[in-house]
């Protein structure tokens, strides 16, 4: 791909904000989505964001590995691989449109239901989300829509919100639950023909970009009021949703 010098400001733009995403602000790599497949075919996109996601995600794992979840994320996983399966099969037949706007009504669908059940069950919400079925869900979504257009972090920011995680909490599972799903998905991606060495060398010029805002995203979040994390979150899911209707 010959790509101009805009197109790779944009590109290590974007690497900021997948950095930033994994350590400090969930939602912010849906900015990055956005950024890379203005600039790069779609599918394309799709394998370079991959590969920078995993970069962040070794980075985030090492930095709150003390933090997560383990008894949720485990339980998250039988549902997720299954929404990868789905999303994988989907990609493979699907246009890029349809991939794109049927995520974003997801997104946007879920992320309303959500915030409703949360204003009216209030405490009651974190038993309701911890129950099997309503977990298998977010899951099932997650997986779906991460293979899909690189999206799962609105579906799973939405579960954890929910679930009334504190910022570091809410930063480790989400660390360790993206690594181990990106690990499940490069072998779909590969197998689909969407890794190939173009892909590869971009996400190698761009990794060191996600690696350093890795690191300043940790100071942010160590500094984040737990309200305006929550608004954040809130923030850039609906946007990012909204960007894939469009």
């Amino acid at each position: 791909m010959d790509l101009s010098a805009g197109a790779w400001i944009v590109l290590a733009i974007a690497s900021i904000f997948v950095g930033l995403g994994k350590t400090a602000l969930p939602g912010v790599v849906s900015v990055a989505v956005a950024m890379f497949a203005a600039v790069l075919p779609a599918r394309e996109s799709t394998a370079v964001l991959l590969i920078l996601l995993l970069v962040g995600d070794i980075i985030a794992v090492w930095v709150y590995f003390k933090t997560c979840d383990w008894r949720t994320l485990f339980r998250l996983i039988p549902s997720v691989i299954i929404g990868v399966a789905c999303g994988a099969a989907f990609l493979y037949f699907a246009s890029d449109t349809v991939v794109r706007r049927s995520i974003g009504i997801i997104v946007l669908a879920l992320t309303f239901l959500t915030l409703a059940l949360m204003h009216a069950y209030g405490e009651k919400m974190k038993k309701a989300v911890a129950r099997s079925g309503v977990r298998g869900i977010y899951g099932a979504l997650g997986g779906f829509t991460t293979m899909s257009a690189n999206s799962g972090g609105p579906v799973m920011s939405m579960y954890f919100l929910a679930s009334g995680f504190d910022v570091q909490r809410f930063l480790g599972t989400q660390a360790w639950f993206f690594f181990l799903i990106n690990l499940v998905k490069l072998p779909f991606s590969a197998g689909i023909g969407l890794v190939t060495r173009e892909v590869v060398t971009i996400a190698l010029i761009l990794a060191p970009v996600v690696i350093a805002s890795c690191a300043v995203g940790k100071l942010v979040a160590n500094r984040i009021n737990q309200n305006v994390f929550n608004a954040i979150v809130i923030v850039l899911t609906i946007a990012s949703a909204a960007y894939l209707l469009v």
